[in-house]
């Protein structure tokens, strides 16, 4: 089989968005690379930091189109030059080879790791997610699903029943079951989302408490925890469903979204939270409240 190999050379300003941009098309695996030869030296405990000039690296099928992908990509501002974009192709065994030497293990907070491939676990890692390298749907290097890993690395999931809304890959539900949930319900419209979920809880040994859905057959329970990586405007018309999930006092976790939708995402959840603490990271952010006592779940899902 072949493969497909784009490299896109960004600013680090501009990394986070061609991301974003590649992870809505059928991306098979995605990786983030100094461009430059600028090491980042002692980054603070838990930060993942982008070097100045960035290679933002994305596998596709072999039968991939270019030429939709490129216009994709010139909307992002300086890579309009021929030398900021190239594709080659890669046969099967060597970018398996290729992309196991890119991907190196990612710390998120104070305990939570990923760990891709077959590489060795860092010694201080506490709570450790392995990932295929030739995985779709991310590996946790988009400010979203960083901002949301952060979270999770400080909330006690000892005996909690959380939901995992626009799963993708299960990452954010996997982690959560890796650190004592007891049931996790990964809900997407992606069949291939589901299919990784599933393959992911068994490469980490939690597929007993992870259980998947598409959104048509996913009955709201009482969960402790939501979690909700996913873009603003699904996040407001999903209100409703996910207010009606939530127990009372438990704690809603949306990311996916842009500074600048904060706002309107916020008060669409704003009336049965007690409050919304927001968290930026490069031009993201991640909001979190928790459900109040005086709501009940039949209340929230009736508005």
């Amino acid at each position: 089989m072949v493969w497909l190999e784009l490299s896109v050379r960004v600013s680090r300003q501009n990394a986070p968005l061609v991301e974003s941009l590649l992870q809505n098309e059928p991306v098979l695996a995605l990786t983030l690379t100094d461009d430059a030869d600028d090491p980042v030296l002692e980054p603070g405990v838990g930060e993942t930091p982008l070097w100045p000039s960035v290679c933002v690296t994305a596998l596709f099928d072999g039968n991939t189109s270019i030429e939709p992908i490129t216009k994709l990509l010139a909307l992002v501002p300086g890579v309009d030059r021929p030398q900021q974009v190239s594709f080659r192709k890669l046969e099967d065994q060597q970018w398996e080879r290729v992309w196991l030497d890119r991907f190196k293990p990612m710390q998120f907070g104070r305990d939570i790791w990923i760990v891709p491939g077959n590489q060795e676990v860092p010694s201080e890692a506490k709570h450790v997610l392995k990932l295929d390298p030739g995985l779709a749907f991310g590996t946790g290097t988009h400010p979203t699903t960083r901002l949301c890993l952060e979270w999770i690395d400080g909330y006690d999931f000892q005996a909690q029943t959380v939901v995992d809304y626009g799963c993708g890959s299960g990452v954010l539900g996997i982690v959560a079951a890796i650190k004592g949930a007891t049931e996790v319900i990964c809900v997407d419209n992606d069949p291939q989302a589901l299919v990784a979920s599933s393959d992911n809880a068994m490469r980490n040994e939690v597929a007993d408490h992870i259980h998947v859905v598409m959104p048509a057959n996913f009955k709201p329970v009482q969960a402790d925890v939501i979690l909700a990586n996913i873009l603003a405007r699904p996040l407001i018309e999903l209100a409703p469903v996910l207010l009606a999930t939530l127990r009372r006092g438990g704690s809603l976790v949306l990311s996916g979204i842009l500074e600048e939708q904060a706002e309107e995402v916020s008060d669409a959840y704003l009336p049965y939270l007690d409050q919304i603490i927001t968290t930026a990271d490069n031009g993201w952010v991640r909001l979190h409240g928790n459900k109040s006592m005086l709501h009940s779940s039949a209340q929230a899902g009736a508005q």
